[in-house]
């Protein structure tokens, strides 16, 4: 049983019985570039490279020191360097390491434009700490804000040619504040982009679900018998694997025991339940709809290149919401890449492969 479907359970019977038979997900545009990638026969991610620097970033929020874990890959080959941060897929699961074998592909390429990729754990996720901060949408915007525009950050030498890859929520978050006008990035690369946690995007937002999604945070939360349900729902291996084969990844045989105990150990630090019981119950959503989520695109159009990269084998509903941005204001070229919710983990090359043709595609005068 996947962790939502768990909670599922914890919320009602009928809520239950209604979640274990469905996959639950966790410069100018002038022309729309759409194209699919064949998926590639099922393999083992080989590990991924070490970085070629590690290293903590202090974020503070509410006057309160926080360490945040980053990781550089670079090789100095070319006189011209474009900066790219990569930013996971929030989920309770969250790491750099998923980036990692993207990064280390761009990296490697030989041209006259090189590139320099940082990798950026989320406050509460991976290896950055996890305070028991009110986690929501803004609380992750303000770091992401705080993160591109601090003048003492691992992204602080981009000189407003930083070009931001995400995954899934984190994707939107950056569109979001890029709409806002509190971050300029040169470009916007957004993998498998979801907007509703894992519950609201099967149950909804109604009153009745909302006031059990917050029964059911608040237990998450709490001191003691907090960690007992996180235990049953997600830090337990039997419930990682389920998730990663059902949902997580498209091909069950690329799931390997080296990946279940990597992220297995994630949930085991300190402070790991305080995100997931936001982002399970949907406080990390950055928007309450489809037609919010069309928007944040739209307010890009004609200032900043977006790409899409959907995947052939989401989750039906997170696949609705890509799908949307087909076509949609503000995206300039949309791509269907193998993988389910985590296609840079799964499919690295492929992924990769794309993002370094939109990186060539985006700045011809460099090339």
């Amino acid at each position: 049983m996947t962790p939502a479907a768990a909670a599922a359970a914890f919320l009602s019977p009928a809520v239950a019985v209604s979640v274990s038979s469905r996959a639950l997900p966790l410069r100018r545009a002038r022309h729309l570039a759409v194209r699919a990638v064949a998926s590639p026969p099922a393999s083992k991610v080989q590990p991924a490279p070490p970085p070629s620097k590690t290293g903590k970033w202090e974020w503070k929020f509410e006057d309160k020191p926080i360490n945040i874990y980053y990781e550089e890959h670079e090789q100095d080959t070319s006189e011209n360097v474009k900066n790219i941060l990569m930013i996971p897929t929030i989920s309770d699961v969250s790491t750099v390491e998923e980036w990692r074998v993207v990064a280390k592909d761009i990296v490697g390429r030989k041209g006259e434009l090189g590139y320099r990729a940082t990798i950026v754990d989320w406050p509460g996720l991976g290896y950055s700490d996890r305070p028991s901060l009110n986690y929501n949408a803004d609380v992750m915007e303000n770091f992401l804000v705080q993160l591109v525009n601090s003048p003492n950050s691992p992204v602080a030498n981009a000189d407003d040619e930083l070009v931001i890859v995400g995954g899934g929520h984190a994707a939107t978050i950056a569109v979001r504040a890029a709409g806002k006008g509190l971050i300029r990035p040169s470009a916007v690369a957004a993998v498998a982009p979801t907007w509703a946690g894992p519950l609201p995007i099967v149950f909804g937002r109604g009153s009745d679900m909302e006031t059990r999604y917050g029964l059911l945070r608040g237990t998450l939360r709490a001191p003691a018998i907090g960690w007992m349900m996180y235990n049953v729902l997600v830090s337990n291996e039997k419930s990682i694997q389920s998730q990663y084969k059902s949902h997580v990844y498209a091909n069950p045989k690329n799931v390997t025991p080296d990946i279940i105990e990597s992220r297995y150990e994630l949930t085991k630090r300190k402070g790991a339940r305080y995100v997931p019981a936001a982002f399970l119950t949907g406080l990390l959503d950055p928007v309450q709809s489809r037609e919010e989520f069309l928007q944040l695109f739209a307010k890009l159009d004609g200032d900043v290149p977006v790409l899409i990269l959907s995947t052939l084998n989401a989750p039906k509903r997170s696949k609705a919401e890509m799908e949307a941005l087909k076509g949609a204001k503000g995206v300039t070229k949309f791509v269907e890449v193998p993988g389910a919710l985590l296609p840079q983990e799964e499919y690295p090359l492929a992924v990769a492969e794309e993002l370094y043709s939109f990186l060539q595609e985006s700045f011809p005068a460099r090339r």
